[in-house]
């Protein structure tokens, strides 16, 4: 499969984008699509099979692990991921997805099936406790919620069998083929992800941290760059080797006797990570398309080829739709949103 350059790419999606076709009709890829009758359990409509690849291999050696959370409010948000997930990838029967869940909602799940009834997917129930008494308060509610916190106990949850993750966030879809970022060399880090070394690094912790030389020297020996935390590459078995999930802890038990940080999981994970893991290319985290987390202002794309659309930030794409008060962006998500009428998201 080739894949389009990013102006075409664009060019593609903002053209189904204003008009009432959807996304499935045009296609992407040349592979044939297979549908099955509609249930009409849930809100959502049955997203399309897809087969875009001639020749694409079974053996447990190909597949690629995603990792994603479930949970009602952002539902539509990951079915819209899981679609561009599939459409894009030359081999979607290759991927398998594991939810982590952190209360039981059936109506979830009945979603999920009726949706991508070929969907390859397991289930984890994240237990909330685990981090309960370890979450500090920060600048967002949404930001503190446990589920927030599940992707630091990934290692933990998923089975032996499992030896590399791509995690992904809810509110984001993918534009390339996701194997591309799969098959990243990792060159003996533990996790790979887009990095940001122009950004300024110090306004992710407090003065109280930078004025401590003990905790500040955390960094010493290395480069610390900002990376976020929705896009991740992760070693699964080097993560549980090097026993990442009680270093990252050690850092939120300390904010709870000093806060040396106001965001949410982020800051943790760069506490233990910045500045030691795999570079990739910004393409795979075209993020903050949502805006800041407190207001959540429109912000246009950063210059450069995509492969990933993130609306990190406190503004949500659905929800923007919704309201008729759109960021220019947010016509990017519309194609793939599954949820009510197939036109449902088309109608600004």
């Amino acid at each position: 499969m080739v894949a389009l350059p990013f102006l075409g790419r664009l060019s593609f999606l903002l053209l189904i984008a204003t008009t009432t076709t959807t996304a499935f009709a045009i296609g992407i890829h040349h592979g044939s699509i297979i549908r099955k009758p509609s249930s009409g359990v849930s809100n959502f409509r049955e997203a399309p099979e897809f087969r875009n690849g001639d020749v694409c291999g079974t053996n447990a050696s190909e597949r690629i692990h995603i990792a994603m959370t479930l949970d009602i409010n952002y539902l539509r948000g990951t079915m819209a991921a899981v679609l561009s997930v599939l459409m894009h990838s030359t081999c979607p029967e290759n991927t398998e997805f594991h939810f982590l869940w952190g209360k039981y909602e059936p109506e979830v799940l009945v979603s999920i099936n009726s949706t991508f009834p070929y969907l390859n997917f397991r289930l984890y129930h994240f237990d909330s406790n685990r981090v309960r008494g370890k979450i500090s308060r920060s600048i967002r509610q949404a930001l503190d919620q446990p589920l927030n916190y599940a992707r630091i106990y990934l290692a933990d949850m998923l089975p032996p069998d499992v030896k590399r993750v791509l995690y992904l966030d809810s509110d984001l879809v993918v534009v390339d083929d996701i194997v591309k970022l799969w098959e990243v060399d990792l060159e003996g880090k533990v996790l790979a992800a887009p990095e940001y070394c122009h950004a300024n690094f110090t306004k992710y912790f407090t003065d109280l941290f930078w004025s401590d030389k003990e905790l500040s020297s955390t960094f010493n020996g290395r480069k610390p760059c900002y990376f976020n935390t929705g896009v991740m590459v992760v070693d699964v078995d080097k993560w549980r080797q090097g026993g990442y999930t009680p270093k990252v802890e050690e850092w939120m038990a300390l904010q709870k006797q000093k806060r040396i940080y106001t965001l949410g999981s982020l800051p943790p994970f760069l506490l233990v990570l910045a500045g030691n893991i795999k570079a990739v290319h910004h393409r795979w985290n075209q993020h903050g398309l949502g805006g800041d987390n407190l207001e959540g202002k429109c912000r246009s794309l950063h210059p450069g080829p995509i492969s990933l659309l993130h609306w990190s930030g406190k503004g949500k794409p659905w929800l923007r739709l919704d309201s008729r008060k759109p960021c220019a962006v947010d016509h990017l998500w519309a194609p793939y949103d599954l949820y009510g009428s197939p036109d449902h998201s088309l109608e600004e």
